[in-house]
């Protein structure tokens, strides 16, 4: 049986000040046509029902979720006592639905993607699906790139059979890390090479088999979990995530193994990782300004403008961001947006806790 599990428990410190840590990026309704979550579950429908779908998340945004996806059962909704990564993480969920389902093959989704061209993408899972079954095989999608970006991980692959023009699934034959720009242009010009989507496709029992040759801690701290069958009390729980690595699941496992296939994405997909991802996505006006809120432009080009009720004026200001909230504002070049995760790193080493 297809299952989804969703990774929603991050804080998405790149999306300061309107992202905060008791209202994170995931539960945010960035483009006006629901919260990133919402969207995660319902572009799913037609190939994996409410019922099938988890979402793994800490245990502060539990009620959160639950109001977000009331067509969600509340026992599909896991939570994290602590933050450990993407390892401890998918061990949980899998120790869960392996319980639930022996048979069950999972769809590991981030929470806060942009996709578009939905029957494609439907498509490509029913392909690692079909995969991760068939070859007992770890399965993660990769996304055809459009430009050297340096903000992703790659996944380069065997292209051999490059010529057959179906769907299908590709020996992965190594990960990199984030490239600098000479090497991300080196990896476009190769062209075997594709983005990281950070999606992955497997079945329980084999990522649980992989867990516990590559990461054993983490598969040996989840013990009274499967002892349990998946319903361990809090306590258990607490001390299977203190006890895990905090590690991903990519360096902990996917860079390990030796069955790994990637399936090369056609379908739209940005996984808005910053102020400037929002900005690209957004439609612009007519000197490429995005503006939402009570803004006023004299003099100004290409800048994304998020306000509230307090009047924002810009005079002469090209390529920025501003964002405006009740307690903060925020000013950046709109190419150093990813830099605002170290503000919220700044602002936690310096006690300024309200603002975070």
């Amino acid at each position: 049986m297809k299952y989804a599990v969703i990774m929603a428990g991050g804080i998405g410190t790149r999306f300061w000040p309107v992202s905060r840590k008791e209202h994170p990026k995931q539960f945010l309704d960035i483009f006006g046509d629901g919260t990133l979550i919402q969207n995660t579950i319902a572009r799913l429908q037609g190939l994996i029902p409410p019922e099938r779908c988890l979402v793994v998340t800490h245990e502060r945004y539990v009620e959160k979720t639950k109001k977000q996806l009331p067509a969600l059962p509340e026992e599909n909704i896991l939570a994290e006592p602590i933050s450990r990564n993407t390892a401890p993480c998918i061990t949980y969920a899998a120790t869960v639905l392996a319980a639930r389902d022996p048979e069950a093959t999972m769809a590991v989704l981030p929470a806060d993607h942009v996709i578009g061209n939905v029957e494609q993408y439907h498509k490509t899972l029913d392909v690692a699906f079909d995969t991760a079954r068939e070859r007992d095989a770890l399965v993660t999608i990769g996304i055809e790139p459009t430009y050297p970006a340096t903000g992703y991980g790659y996944i380069q692959y065997d292209g051999t059979d490059e010529d057959d023009p179906k769907l299908r699934a590709h020996p992965v034959q190594t990960f990199a890390e984030k490239p600098d720009p000479s090497t991300a242009e080196r990896f476009i010009d190769a062209g075997d090479f594709l983005w990281n989507s950070g999606m992955f496709i497997w079945q329980a029992d084999t990522i649980l088999a992989q867990i516990e040759r590559h990461l054993p801690d983490a598969y040996d701290a989840f013990a009274p979990v499967r002892a349990a069958e998946g319903t361990a009390d809090a306590e258990a729980l607490t001390e299977a995530f203190r006890n895990s690595p905090r590690i991903s699941i990519d360096y902990g496992v996917m860079e390990q193994a030796d069955t790994v296939y990637v399936v090369p994405g056609t379908f739209d997909w940005n996984d808005v990782g910053d102020w400037r991802a929002v900005y690209d996505l957004s439609d612009k006006d007519e000197l490429g300004n995005v503006i939402e809120g009570n803004v006023i432009m004299q003099d100004s080009s290409r800048c994304y403008v998020r306000a509230g009720d307090r009047l924002v004026v810009l005079v002469g200001i090209h390529d920025k961001v501003v964002v405006d909230t009740d307690d903060a504002v925020l000013v950046c070049d709109r190419e150093n947006a990813q830099q605002v995760k170290q503000v919220v790193e700044y602002l936690h080493a310096h006690q300024f806790d309200e603002y975070v």
